[in-house]
């Protein structure tokens, strides 16, 4: 049966509030959160490198659109009852840019939202270099999402890279500022080290979002201790599809007959990834007459 977005992101929230660690699924469409959920994953997110992927065969340079961004969204919470954090990049422009990106993504039913601090897109001569918003710019933009939602469930979560780019004095000052904007949780990059982790888990007292090295380096369990409740541990769903259907295509465009294929899905698991017992069940009902 469906749950509301209201449910979904109040399921999100419930996991904030516990002590574990865990790592969500990498989702893309409607087909992996529906994989994601059947599996018992307790959350999907999904990055804005593989949204670029998924809807335009880009890498991740922003110049995927809001609107092909919340389509995607929709698209993945209809298929599934999956609760799910997107990565809504930097709200696609300023503090009032951020206020429709919320808008647009609580109506395409995601759970949580990140918005972050850097600089995007890429400025004309920036190079490679990452750069971060004026403290007082982001703190802006965090105050106009939370000012944007219109269900209080909806999980706002403050995002900033700043220890891999500024150090992490700065990253905690940021950290704080954040939260005293009114943010549900933060998500903080580029933290590899223990020592980090722990001044993070002193300065704060919302729950963490963090990535990359620090659940090999550190651990779940001394992740929860210190309040990151999620862990991010790249997005390879994606990659892996490309590569099976990569490999598939190949094999077909090399005369491979489509019966002697390897790796494909089966019967049962199309059935189930599609639904196929409640559409038979629906045909019955509404159109046997």
């Amino acid at each position: 049966m469906p749950v509301t977005f209201t449910a979904r992101r109040e399921r999100f929230r419930a996991h904030l509030e516990t002590d574990r660690c865990i790592v969500p699924a990498s989702v893309f469409d409607a087909f992996s959160a529906r994989i994601a959920e059947d599996l018992g994953f307790e959350m999907g997110m999904m990055g804005g490198s593989t949204a670029s992927l998924a809807v335009l065969g880009a890498p991740d340079l922003i110049v995927l659109t809001l609107p092909e961004f919340a389509d995607q969204c929709r698209r993945i919470s209809r298929a599934s009852n999956l609760p799910f954090m997107v990565d809504a990049d930097h709200g696609y422009g300023n503090a009032l840019n951020v206020m429709r990106t919320v808008e647009e993504l609580e109506a395409a039913g995601v759970s949580a939202l990140t918005i972050e601090d850097t600089a995007l897109p890429q400025a004309f001569g920036q190079g490679a270099e990452t750069r971060l918003l004026s403290l007082e710019e982001g703190v802006g933009k965090m105050k106009a999402a939370v000012a944007a939602r219109r269900d209080p469930a909806l999980v706002i979560v403050g995002r900033t890279s700043a220890a891999g780019v500024t150090g992490i004095a700065d990253a905690i000052a940021r950290a704080r500022a954040y939260e005293a904007a009114g943010v549900d949780a933060l998500f903080l990059l580029d933290v590899t080290t223990r020592e980090e982790v722990e001044a993070l888990g002193a300065a704060v007292s919302l729950p963490m979002v963090m990535a990359g090295p620090s659940w090999r380096i550190v651990g779940a369990e001394a992740l929860a201790a210190h309040g990151v409740k999620i862990c991010l541990r790249g997005h390879p769903t994606l990659p892996a599809a490309i590569q099976a259907m990569h490999a598939t295509l190949k094999a077909l465009r090399e005369g491979t007959e489509p019966g002697d294929l390897t790796g494909l899905a089966s019967k049962a698991l199309m059935a189930q990834v599609t639904r196929k017992a409640d559409y038979d069940r629906w045909v019955r009902d509404f159109l046997d007459g």
